[in-house]
């Protein structure tokens, strides 16, 4: 790995050790700096120690506060604008460890409130005009009684008010522009910053969304399964049930009942096999999957054929016709209404139970009304369902935009009654 890359992914998986390493640095380097540059040009002169003792105590509570300057930005900068002013008032003209102020305004901009960078900004410009006020106008401070070199120029050119205001304007116009700069790239870096944030923002929230919609799909084809699976296998059972219990007793009187009975379970049975086949297919891949095609309305006098050799009397009827296609699906949701009304006739209508099945084609749609007179709702708990097959058709009836009414008749019996919708032009 690069060791510049790894020294940079050290600062930023350690933002506040970095800081602190910084801030020494610069009070090493320019707090010495700051007491040379504090020294008077008479090193006999007197008050020579307090001269540099203030320059340094000013320097080191200026560069100080950039170790927490990433999570305190405010207060950072605060400080160091306080013993600005300090400097401006008792201390000497220019001192390094001014570099500061553009960083503190630099630092700002990236990290600080959006009031706290402009005011940074606007501080500093102040603070340039003041600093080239001062080197140009103002007399030797009383501290420095030997005076500095900038000090003893502003003394011989005292009369000169036209070179004091160039030297003042000067040192402001170079000091605003630094600090003009380091806000602007400051103000830039904190765009982008914020533009980073934005983007894993949203990015997170379209991983959750993702994640979302996965478990929403997988919820639906979980439901899908489970609906196609009741329809197949409990048909089918259903139908096995019933023709092997009728095949056993029967069978005894005529043993050609018995025949016939097991040649119905035998079909039954490789119906619901290859109905199974081909759900395992759809759920193992689009390569394993047979495509066969799903049972319609034309299907639906097979149906009752084969729900009437489980011994069940059913009428079933048409009326009208269909004034256009239903949507895709609607045929098989239709043909499922009637297996599973059948299914639960058979299961649970009793002995000399009847049924009988209306299709009939409206203006809106298809209707379809299955009614029997067994013992419907007043089914004894050995026989009663857990009706997962009523909610699983409501909810591929309601798929379409239909809807499914069921429940106890008046005088005895069951019925349901479903409406699929014609396709949207």
């Amino acid at each position: 790995m690069n060791p510049l890359r790894r020294i940079d992914t050290w600062f930023r998986t350690h933002p506040v050790i970095s800081d602190v390493l910084v801030a020494c640095l610069l009070l090493l380097t320019f707090s010495s700096l700051s007491v040379g540059a504090a020294a008077p040009l008479y090193p006999e002169a007197a008050g020579t120690e307090g001269w540099m003792l203030l320059a340094f105590t000013i320097s080191v509570a200026q560069l100080a506060p950039w170790a927490i300057r990433r999570f305190r930005p405010v207060l950072a900068a605060g400080i160091t604008v306080f013993f600005c002013l300090v400097q401006l008032l008792i201390g000497p003209d220019l001192l390094p460890s001014i570099i500061i102020v553009p960083m503190m305004v630099h630092n700002l901009a990236v990290n600080g409130p959006r009031w706290a960078s402009f005011a940074g900004l606007g501080t500093a410009l102040a603070g340039a005009v003041l600093n080239g006020a001062k080197i140009a106008y103002a007399p030797p401070s009383f501290l420095d009684p030997g005076a500095d070199l900038i000090s003893n120029n502003n003394a011989a050119m005292s009369g000169d008010v036209t070179q004091q205001a160039v030297i003042a304007v000067s040192f402001a116009v170079g000091a605003a522009s630094i600090v003009l700069a380091a806000w602007a790239f400051g103000d830039l870096a904190r765009t982008r910053r914020l533009a980073m944030e934005q983007l894993r923002d949203r990015a997170r929230q379209l991983e959750v969304e993702a994640a979302q919609e996965r478990e929403l799909a997988a919820a639906d084809e979980r439901n899908h399964i489970a609906r196609e699976m009741h329809d197949i296998v409990a048909h089918s059972l259903q139908v096995i049930i019933t023709q092997a219990d009728g095949g056993r007793y029967a069978g005894a009187q005529d043993p050609q009942v018995a025949v016939n009975t097991l040649g119905t379970v035998s079909e039954t049975g490789r119906k619901a096999l290859g109905e199974m086949r081909r759900l395992l297919g759809v759920l193992r891949g689009p390569e394993a999957t047979e495509f066969h095609p799903q049972p319609g309305l034309v299907d639906l006098e097979d149906l009752v054929e084969t729900i009437r050799l489980t011994g069940l009397d059913v009428d079933f009827a048409v009326e009208g016709e269909a004034r256009r296609a239903l949507p895709t699906g609607g045929e098989l949701a239709a043909y499922r209404a009637v297996q599973e009304s059948l299914t639960n006739t058979v299961r649970h209508g009793g002995p000399n139970a009847t049924a009988t099945v209306r299709l009939r084609w409206t203006g809106r749609g298809l209707e379809i009304e299955v009614q029997d007179n067994g013992r419907g709702a007043a089914a004894s708990e050995a026989t009663a369902g857990s009706r997962q097959g009523l909610v699983g058709l409501r909810e591929r009836i309601g798929l379409f935009g239909g809807s499914v009414r069921s429940g106890p008749r008046q005088g005895g019996g069951f019925a349901v009654h479903a409406t699929v919708p014609y396709q949207e032009i």
